[in-house]
């Protein structure tokens, strides 16, 4: 039985943009749902499956310190990932385009140290990448710095504004702009290594409930929303998550900000001016904080595979995004840190089987009624994937899953565009009472949906 159900280009890569899909168990008859065409978990079987293994690696996690905490010593670096015009923008069903660009696109590193654990977390100013890119940069800094591959997160903060690095819909990747991805992992994460300094946690959960709402909407016709208007909405099919918790690192001596993190669960899809490479919202409130407040700040995206801003423009999500970030930062209060300790599991997924004429119908049902000027074009991309499929379904994959503890705050990496409702039941089910999801760490596999999203 497939465990994890997926769809692959040629070059094993995905599509990008959510997409109509037929019936799941390959029945013929009108399809009466949609789902992005990339990857996920068959929402009947195996979603429970991928939350268990999750709830393992947490529970491994759970035990209490044998000795007394050892101190906690913070570092922190930016490197810049540089983009040229030149260069494919992924997000789209076509290639896309970038004239200039508006703040900086980043490799953002985080380094932590108490007695003899290190872990280091990166945030990634770019769509997505898989782990064939990813895993030689790890084994370069366990075996360059000593942190241990288990003790790495390495997150995609899904900006749609960033030169490809990825095999998406029509169009492949940047092999140049891919290099400096990698070589600006490393950089930062050793610079980062290179300025630890004693530090203390802080921590405040405050939520964001405006920017993002659950994009997944049952319509009056059986179908769920992906593009078009929305004159025909029935109810959305997923929850909304608002959590934004904010973990601040100051110096011991001095109080000065080394780092800070946030975290929210909507897809980092919006800019201040058009056509130009970016961040996207959250990564220019993050660098709107810093050259106010000072220290490094990073953004973590969390399980946003259902949700997206629909009605605010880039600048005022950034806006209201860097309100509560800084009321964040205000308001934090500290928090011990009593060990550092990091799980990363290998895991085995199927590529999906599907109907061809099913597949077919959906496509073409949903764009034409919704979609009618851009319905040829998706088509014709769709169908393309399709092909690059036929002759891997069933086709054995393997990637990671993992999750990191900070003293008593978990956090959970998933190596895809996770549903809202899947991240939900991972903090629910966590032992720890703060748990975050950070989606798109350590490989891309592709849209997971809980069933009713699916």
């Amino acid at each position: 039985m497939n465990l994890l159900t997926s769809h692959f280009s040629s070059q094993h890569g995905e599509g990008h943009l959510a997409g109509p899909r037929a019936n799941p168990d390959g029945a013929g008859g009108a399809p009466t749902a949609q789902s992005r065409i990339r990857s996920w978990i068959h929402p009947a079987r195996s979603s429970p499956w991928w939350l268990l293994i999750c709830s393992l690696i947490l529970g491994a996690l759970a035990a209490k310190a044998a000795n007394a905490p050892a101190p906690l010593r913070v570092g922190a670096a930016a490197v810049d990932l540089e983009g040229e015009d030149a260069m494919v923008i992924a997000g789209g069903i076509e290639p896309g385009r970038a004239k200039g660009q508006e703040g900086k696109l980043r490799a953002v590193a985080t380094v932590l140290e108490s007695g003899n654990q290190r872990l280091a977390f990166v945030a990634l100013d770019i769509l997505m990448i898989r782990r064939e890119h990813l895993d030689p940069v790890v084994s370069e800094i366990e075996r360059d710095l000593g942190i241990p591959s288990a003790h790495v997160l390495i997150n995609c903060t899904h900006t749609h504004h960033a030169p490809s690095t990825m095999v998406v819909h029509g169009y492949g990747l940047d092999e140049t702009f891919v290099g400096r991805v990698q070589r600006s992992i490393v950089r930062a994460v050793r610079e980062a290594t290179a300025n630890l300094s004693d530090s203390r946690l802080f921590f405040h959960l405050g939520e964001e409930r405006t920017v993002g709402e659950n994009s997944r909407t049952l319509l009056d016709d059986g179908q769920i929303y992906w593009i078009g208007p929305r004159t025909n909405l029935v109810r959305p099919t997923g929850p909304f998550d608002p959590e934004l918790p904010v973990l601040v690192f100051r110096e011991v001596q001095g109080d000065r900000l080394r780092a800070v993190w946030f975290n929210h669960s909507t897809h980092t899809i919006g800019t201040r001016q058009p056509g130009v490479r970016s961040p996207s919202f959250y990564g220019l409130a993050a660098q709107d904080l810093e050259a106010e407040m000072g220290g490094v700040f990073t953004f973590f995206e969390g399980a946003s595979g259902s949700t997206h801003n629909l009605t605010l423009k880039g600048e005022e999500c950034a806006r209201r995004i860097r309100a509560a970030v800084a009321d964040g930062v205000g308001k934090a209060q500290p928090m011990a840190v009593d060990r550092l300790a990091a799980v990363k599991r290998p895991i085995k997924f199927r590529v999906r089987d599907f109907n061809e004429v099913n597949e077919a119908a959906a496509v073409e049902r949903y764009c034409r009624k919704y979609a009618p000027g851009s319905a040829a074009v998706i088509e014709r991309v769709f169908r393309s994937m399709r092909e690059g499929l036929v002759n891997q379904r069933g086709a054995e994959r393997e990637t990671w899953v993992q999750a990191i503890r900070i003293g008593d705050i978990a956090w959970v990496g998933v190596p895809a565009e996770y549903f809202t409702q899947l991240g939900l039941d991972i903090k629910n089910r966590s032992p720890f009472r703060h748990t975050y999801i950070a989606e798109l760490a350590n490989d891309w596999i592709g849209y997971l949906p809980n069933r009713e999203g699916h």
